[in-house]
C-alpha cells in the first residue's frame, strides 16, 4: 500500500490510499480509501508508516477497526472448490439456491454445525467469518438452507453422474463400502436399528454407502435404512453404475463382508464385463483347509501365493499370512478366552453358594449366553448346564483349529493375471483403506456427519450428500497440501520401499522426516489439516473506518505469514 497525491484542476489534490499489483506485464491499481480530509500530519504518519518507519502516535488514533472476520480458511476451501469446479458440476449458476449449497459445504468443512447454527453462521449480524459476504447470502435463514437441500437432492443423479464420468472410465477400480450412524429421535422412516457400529445403545441409526476411485477420491453416496444389511446395499451400485454411468467395463473391490459368495452369484457374476477383488470369511478358509487345497507350509510371512479350488471355478485365491496380524490375533484370543472364563467361573460359583444358589437350567443358561454373547467366545467353550450345576471346559481342538489360521487371509478374485498381477491384487485389497479414511473424516475427525437430527427421509439423503461433495473437496485440498500436511506426499515411494505387498505400508523418507522433525521441506511448522484451517482462519478481513467526517470505510485483508501464503499459493488461491 502507499498514498499517492492526484491533481485536481479547480481543487486541492486528492490523498488516495491505494495498492498495487502486477497482472503479466501491466500493473493495476485499487483505491482502498480517501485521504482528502485527514489532517496533513496523520497523512505524513501513514506514509512514513507504509514505508517501513515510525508512524506519529497520534495516528494509532485516526482508524477504528469497525469489523474483524476470519477469512483466511474460507477463502482457501471456496477457491479450491471452485478450482475443481465443484461449482459447476452442481450447476444452477447464478441462483440462490447453488450459493447456499456452496456456503453449506464449505461450512461443513470449516466449522460443522446444524443448519440452524449455519444458518446463523450466514446472517449478516451473527456471522462468524466471511463465507457469507464472499457468497452474497447474509439474509439466508433455515428454512433457506431446507429448501436449497432440496434442491440439491434433485440434483444428485446428475452430480454423480459427471463426478463418474471425471473420474471413472471402462476397466476402473471401484472401490465401494458401507457404514452406520446414529440418529437422533425415531420418527424418520429411514431410522431403524440394526448392526450398531457406533455402540450407542437405545439409537437408531441408518446405513450409507460410499463409492469411491482406487485413490479413495468419492464419487456417489447413497443412504439405506438402519437394518438394510451390507450386501443388500450392492446391487443398487451396480445398477448404477452400469446404467446410469454407463461403464461395460469394472473391477468391484469390497471386503468379505459385503461381497459376498450370493451378491457374487446374484449381481457380479451375472453381469460380462464385471470383475471382483473380495476376501474370503474364515469358514471358508477353514473349508479349504479341509479340503487340501490349502496347505499352510507352501507359505511364507514374506510372499503371497496362488491356490485354485474347484468350488471357485475361473477364480484366482491369494493366500496371505500376516505375521503382525498373527500375533495381534492371538493375543486378543488369548484376552477374550480369559475374560470369558473369569465370568463364567461368577456362574460356577453362583450355582454352588450357600445363600440362595442358582438353580434352574433356563436362568443359568440366561446367564451363561449373555456372557457368550458379550465375548463372542461361545465356539471355544464345551458347556455342561444342569438343573443345579454349570461346569465348562475350553474346546481345546477348535482354538488350535482357529489359532492355526491366524494372519491368513484369502483374496478372491476373477481378474485375470494379465490385468493384475498377484501383488498388484494383494495392493488393490488394501487399497480399501483409503474408504475407511473417508468414513472417519464423515462421522469424527472432520465433517461430523453425526448425529443427525433431520426427520424427513429426503433430508437426511440430502444431508449426506452434502458431506460426500465436502469430503470431495477436502480430498482434493488434503492431496494438493500434502506438502505442509503429516500427509505422506510421496506414498508411492512408500509402497516401493515396502519389502512385500503383505506387510504394513510404510512412510516415504519424507513423511519420516515430517513427523520426526514437525518441519517441512521449506522449514515451515507441519500442519494437520484440521489446524493448518485454524491457522489460515487467522487471516481476517477487517473494515477499517478513518476519523474524520464523512469519511467513507475500507476493507483490509490481515497480511499472510509465509506459511499461509505456502498454503494459498499451493492451492492457487487468492485473498
Amino acid at each position: 500500500m502507499y498514498i499517492e497525491r492526484v491533481p485536481n484542476r479547480n481543487s486541492s489534490p486528492a490523498v488516495l490510499l491505494r495498492e498495487s499489483r502486477r497482472e503479466g506485464k501491466s500493473v493495476k491499481k485499487r483505491t482502498l480509501a480517501n485521504l482528502s480530509k485527514l489532517p496533513s500530519d496523520i497523512v505524513e504518519g501513514l506514509r512514513v508508516l507504509l514505508r517501513g518507519g515510525t508512524a506519529i502516535e497520534s495516528l494509532k488514533e485516526a482508524f477504528d477497526i469497525i469489523q474483524s472476520r476470519p477469512h483466511g480458511h474460507v477463502a482457501a476451501v471456496l477457491g479450491t472448490l471452485h478450482n475443481i469446479d465443484l461449482s459447476g458440476v452442481i450447476g444452477g449458476e447464478g441462483s440462490r439456491e447453488q450459493a447456499l449449497v456452496l456456503a453449506m459445504i464449505v461450512a461443513r468443512i470449516i466449522d460443522p454445525r446444524s443448519k440452524l447454527a449455519t444458518a446463523r453462521g450466514l446472517g449478516d449480524e451473527t456471522a462468524w467469518n466471511s463465507l457469507a459476504e464472499l457468497l452474497e447470502v447474509t439474509s439466508a435463514t433455515e428454512d433457506d438452507l431446507y429448501a436449497a437441500m432440496d434442491w440439491l437432492l434433485e440434483r444428485q443423479p446428475s452430480i454423480e453422474e459427471k463426478l463418474a464420468k471425471r473420474h471413472f472410465t471402462d476397466g476402473s477400480l471401484v472401490l465401494y463400502d458401507v457404514t452406520s450412524t446414529y440418529f437422533e429421535g425415531k420418527n424418520c422412516p429411514l431410522a431403524k436399528r440394526g448392526y450398531n457400529r457406533d455402540k450407542k445403545k437405545g439409537k437408531l441409526q441408518i446405513v450409507f454407502g460410499i463409492l469411491c476411485t482406487a485413490e479413495g477420491c468419492p464419487v456417489a453416496v447413497e443412504v439405506f435404512s438402519g437394518d438394510t444389511g451390507d450386501p443388500s446395499t450392492l446391487g443398487k451400485q451396480i445398477e448404477k453404475v452400469r446404467d446410469r454411468f454407463g461403464l461395460s467395463r469394472v473391477i468391484w473391490v469390497g471386503d468379505r463382508g459385503l461381497i459376498t459368495e450370493a451378491r457374487i452369484r446374484e449381481g457380479l457374476r451375472s453381469v460380462e464385463g464385471f470383475g471382483w477383488i473380495t476376501a474370503l470369511r474364515a469358514p471358508r478358509i477353514q473349508e479349504l483347509k479341509k479340503s487340501g487345497s490349502l496347505q499352510l507350509s507352501l507359505f511364507d510371512d514374506r510372499d503371497p501365493g496362488e491356490i485354485t479350488d474347484p468350488a471357485y471355478p475361473g477364480e484366482r485365491l491369494i493366500v496371505c499370512r500376516n505375521p503382525f496380524l498373527t500375533e495381534d490375533r492371538r493375543k486378543n484370543r488369548e484376552d477374550l478366552l480369559a475374560a470369558t472364563q473369569k465370568n463364567l467361573d461368577k456362574i460356577v460359583a453362583a450355582t454352588v453358594r450357600q445363600n440362595r444358589p442358582l438353580r434352574g437350567k433356563d436362568k443359568i443358561a440366561l446367564r451363561v449366553g449373555k456372557v457368550l454373547g458379550r465375548f463372542k467366545m461361545a465356539k471355544h467353550f464345551i458347556l455342561h448346564i444342569e438343573e443345579n450345576r454349570f461346569a465348562y471346559e475350553r474346546d481345546e481342538e477348535k482354538i488350535a483349529g482357529e489359532s492355526s489360521l491366524d494372519g491368513i487371509y484369502i483374496i478372491r478374485t476373477s481378474v485375470k493375471r494379465e490385468v493384475l498381477e498377484t501383488g498388484e491384487v494383494v495392493g488393490v485389497y488394501k487399497g480399501l483403506s483409503v474408504v475407511e479414511q473417508a468414513f472417519r473424516s464423515f462421522k469424527s475427525i472432520d465433517l461430523k456427519v453425526r448425529p443427525i437430527f433431520h426427520r424427513l427421509a429426503e433430508r437426511v439423503r440430502s444431508h449426506i450428500f452434502l458431506c460426500m461433495l465436502a469430503y470431495y473437496v477436502e480430498w482434493h485440498m488434503r492431496k494438493t497440501l500434502a506438502p505442509l500436511l503429516f500427509d505422506d506426499e510421496e506414498p508411492e515411494e512408500g509402497k516401493a520401499l515396502r519389502p512385500s505387498p503383505v506387510a504394513p505400508a510404510l512412510k516415504s523418507a519424507s513423511a519420516k522426516k515430517k513427523a520426526s522433525t514437525k518441519r517441512t521441506k521449506d522449514d515451515l511448522p507441519v500442519h494437520s489439516f484440521q489446524t493448518l484451517l485454524m491457522d489460515l482462519s487467522t487471516i481476517t478481513k477487517n473494515t477499517v473506518l478513518p476519523k474524520f467526517p464523512e469519511a467513507d470505510s475500507f476493507e483490509q485483508i490481515t497480511r499472510a505469514t509465509p506459511l499461509q501464503q505456502r498454503a494459498l499459493d499451493l492451492l492457487n488461491v487468492r485473498l
